[in-house]
């Protein structure tokens, strides 16, 4: 949803479109500088969702696309850690319960290419010191799966299974499963044996008690295209039966689910995609 006219109207355009969850951006998100939140806007959010609370809950902040804490350039990593400790302390000026990230991209050297568990423990390494500069916050970061395109990591299960284990305090990391990303990056759920045995997988490797939300997106991509290109729900290469799948499991029941679809002002679009979603509740 968007902030523009104040970040409480995020929640307006959410009511008016009968949200039951929404996600925002809370600061720039293509470029590293970001004013602190003005006072009011902090108050007139906040005066929002206590009001809202009983419809719209829970809220999840995207944070932005440049942050890269796998960076081996000391300048740009020093600029994703602060960029993200300013998204934590802004989500926990304006009470948000889960901050998104992309897990990060592995950086090329002027030697050699940094091997993905190297770049997998340095996440974990910035995260860990970002939980410990936040450690009054509750707010639960959030590793969105991912494509895989091009040196990106997190399209792997495992990727987020060894970045979690190296976190200190647990409380404070989960997993966003995003539908497009997963089906790009080889993860075939579109049918019910092969969707059970993608969170069987899933449960063996991260462990389903650290999965709190999803981004539901089709793909204009064929699966393991590792190609991050979002579609409206049933109009990609996943199809609506598998989304049904997913908005009738009972173990997801409580899990947020976020559209992250082509869109344009009028929201519309928004009012499609959920229209579609929710005729395929049973």
């Amino acid at each position: 949803m968007s902030v523009t006219g104040g970040k409480y109207m995020a929640l307006e355009r959410g009511k008016e479109l009968r949200c039951e969850a929404i996600q925002v951006f809370i600061r720039s998100v293509r470029s590293w500088a970001a004013k602190p939140l003005v006072q009011s806007d902090i108050g007139d959010f906040l005066k929002k969702k206590e009001e809202l609370k009983e419809e719209i809950w829970p809220i999840i902040s995207h944070n932005s696309y440049l942050i890269n804490l796998a960076s081996i350039d000391k300048e740009k990593l020093e600029k994703s850690h602060n960029a993200m400790l300013d998204e934590l302390i802004k989500a926990d000026q304006l009470g948000i319960e889960y901050d998104n990230i992309h897990p990060g991209v592995i950086p090329m050297s002027d030697k050699n290419e940094v091997s993905k568990k190297e770049a997998l423990i340095q996440i974990a390494n910035q995260l860990n010191k970002l939980i410990d500069e936040t450690k009054d916050s509750k707010v639960i970061i959030l590793l969105e799966t991912t494509a895989g395109q091009g040196k990106g990591l997190g399209n792997k299960f495992h990727h987020l299974a060894t970045i979690i284990n190296k976190i200190k305090d647990k409380n404070r990391i989960g997993v966003c499963f995003d539908t497009a990303h997963s089906f790009a990056a080889g993860y075939d759920f579109t049918t019910k044996k092969k969707y059970d045995e993608m969170w069987n997988e899933f449960d063996d490797i991260i462990g389903l008690k650290y999965l709190f939300a999803f981004h539901l997106n089709d793909t204009e991509k064929d699966l393991g295209s590792r190609v991050d290109r979002h579609a409206h729900i049933g109009q990609g290469k996943i199809g609506k039966e598998p989304f049904g799948f997913l908005l009738n499991d009972d173990k997801f029941r409580d899990h947020p689910g976020i559209l992250e679809t082509p869109k344009g002002k009028d929201m519309k679009e928004d009012v499609m995609n959920l229209a579609t979603l929710r005729s395929l509740k049973k």
